[in-house]
């Protein structure tokens, strides 16, 4: 493998996607987890359906509500001047759509599981809900937060259906990692697809022990 542009925009993509996902997905899990009503477990349901989509599929719905067709794609082109579709923004969107899942479940589940009683103590001596949030209950669930940030991490980088669809297949432009390793094997480039097999596989394993780690120390 001589040509290393695919593994650095994969790795620029998925770490800007995976503080995309982290601004939104803890926000999200934060008011999921806070929020008593019917309506919770159904927006929970779509923000992480993601996770059970095809990717291809993920990838299409992305084309139809992000295409030069749709208002928003039109809205996106007016304001930047070119459309989002095929571009590296595009394989942004695509992996943060991707990630997010993995990042609102895990921050869900570790703020849930932080004491209430912690919490009223903080309010009792005068904090503010902002500050009950920032100062403890966000704290206490950092490990959990923090595995949700470690597997959304490994999703992005390792995105191929949505990222095709949405930000293409351009070799110099576009052409992450995954999508490489793909037109390796379709080439019959056993080498290039054999490298960035083994590069995606040894971060995944990397990510794994990290996320494993944490969860050993939480118990």
């Amino acid at each position: 493998m001589t040509d290393w542009f695919p593994l650095w925009l994969s790795l620029r993509v998925s770490a800007i996607a995976t503080v995309l996902a982290v601004v939104f997905g803890v926000a999200l899990a934060y008011l999921l987890a806070k929020w008593q009503s019917r309506w919770t477990s159904v927006v929970e349901a779509v923000f992480t359906l993601p996770i059970v989509l095809p990717p291809t599929v993920l990838g299409y719905y992305l084309l139809t509500l992000l295409g030069t067709r749709s208002t928003l794609g039109r809205t996106w082109e007016s304001l930047f001047g070119a459309p989002l579709v095929f571009t590296q923004s595009g394989a942004v969107v695509a992996a943060t759509v991707s990630a997010l899942p993995f990042v609102i479940r895990a921050a869900r589940a570790a703020i849930s599981n932080v004491d209430p009683r912690v919490e009223q103590a903080a309010r009792v001596v005068g904090m503010s809900e902002w500050k009950v949030a920032r100062v403890v209950t966000l704290p206490l669930a950092a490990r959990g937060i923090g595995a949700g940030v470690a597997l959304g991490f490994a999703r992005a980088l390792g995105d191929f259906g949505a990222t095709v669809m949405l930000a293409g297949n351009i070799p110099g432009q576009t052409q992450t990692l995954p999508v490489a390793v793909y037109d390796a094997v379709q080439a019959g480039d056993e080498a290039t697809a054999r490298t960035g097999s083994l590069v995606l596989g040894g971060i995944a394993v990397v990510v794994l022990i990290f996320v494993t780690q944490i969860f050993a120390r939480r118990r």
